[in-house]
């Protein structure tokens, strides 16, 4: 008598099922690992500003005054010039040292001219993760604006950008005057027509010398620097006016905002004022006084306002 063996398997019902089980165990995992990701992006976020205030810190420390935000966006740094309102350079220049990339600093220094040019524009092209956000895409190198070509540099179609802006206040000075003298001899000068900066209200901005005793309504209530917002559809582009030079240069969009409205999660929309973030929930400010905080997309406009004005006497309470 024959012995028939049966062959055991899955039907092609079962392994359906066990497909469809799957996918929705993916399914509901996947919004949990992202979440935690993003909260870990979230976190070196935070950790890059800390180290920026931290900077800005030891700034105040060797100088009694808070970085100078330099001449304008036709200018980079020059490493023979020091940090007050005769440095070209802007803020992140001027902090270098403090992040500990002094070699960044003294690139082309004491070199003939047309040395210290090539020298400053292979500046311009070193980018640092201390100035990026792990939340928004690209990788920190992106096309230059071709029609504006620095004053004090070779031009590099590529630049390495920044995704942190200083605080410039809630006054917005006409950026025509942004682009700085023709040459170093007319900055120095006593009759170039620089804009007035007792009119503006922040604690960084073109040629400015704050320092902390000016900040009337308090170091803990007072934005320093903060996430700027940028359109998501010129992340590797040169289509966004404040995504499209160098960290390097002076004052402009690219290392300046403004609290004129709330920050905004980044958008198709082009806004160069702006503070804004990449991340969900709202964008990253270090304050004055070092502390680091997320501020929310649906922060209050006069909230904002104020966080952003040094010393308009009204100051928002803790919480808030």
């Amino acid at each position: 008598m024959k012995v028939y063996k049966h062959k055991h398997g899955f039907s092609l019902v079962e392994l359906l099922v066990v497909l469809a089980l799957v996918g929705l165990l993916i399914a509901l995992l996947l919004p949990a690992i992202q979440a935690a990701r993003e909260s870990a992006r979230q976190t070196q976020c935070r950790n890059n500003l800390k180290q920026i205030g931290l900077a800005y810190e030891n700034h105040v420390s060797a100088y009694g005054r808070f970085p100078s935000n330099g001449w304008g966006h036709l200018w980079i740094g020059d490493p023979d010039r020091g940090t007050d309102a005769a440095q070209p350079g802007g803020w992140i220049y001027n902090i270098l040292p403090y992040l500990e990339l002094t070699h960044l600093r003294e690139l082309g220094q004491s070199a003939p001219d047309d040395q210290k040019r090539v020298a400053l524009a292979g500046l311009t092209q070193i980018s640092l993760p201390v100035m990026r956000c792990p939340t928004r895409p690209g990788t920190g190198m992106s096309p230059a604006e071709p029609s504006w070509i620095p004053r004090n540099a070779t031009w590099r179609d590529h630049l390495a950008k920044n995704d942190y802006a200083a605080n410039g206040g809630d006054f917005f000075i006409q950026a025509s005057v942004w682009e700085g003298p023709l040459t170093l001899e007319d900055g120095d000068s006593d009759w170039y027509p620089w804009a007035d900066g007792n009119k503006l209200t922040g604690v960084c901005f073109q040629r400015s010398e704050i320092r902390p005793a000016a900040v009337l309504d308090g170091l803990s209530h007072t934005y320093l620097v903060g996430e700027k917002y940028v359109c998501r559809n010129h992340y590797e582009t040169s289509g966004d006016e404040g995504y499209n030079e160098s960290m390097y240069h002076g004052s402009s969009f690219d290392i300046t905002r403004w609290v004129l409205d709330p920050p905004q999660r980044d958008d198709r929309d082009i806004d160069y004022f702006r503070f804004g973030s990449a991340h969900p929930g709202g964008c990253h400010f270090v304050f004055c006084d070092g502390s680091v905080r997320l501020i929310s997309y649906e922060t209050d406009r006069e909230v904002h306002r104020r966080q952003g004005h040094r010393n308009d006497g009204q100051t928002i309470a803790d919480g808030h």
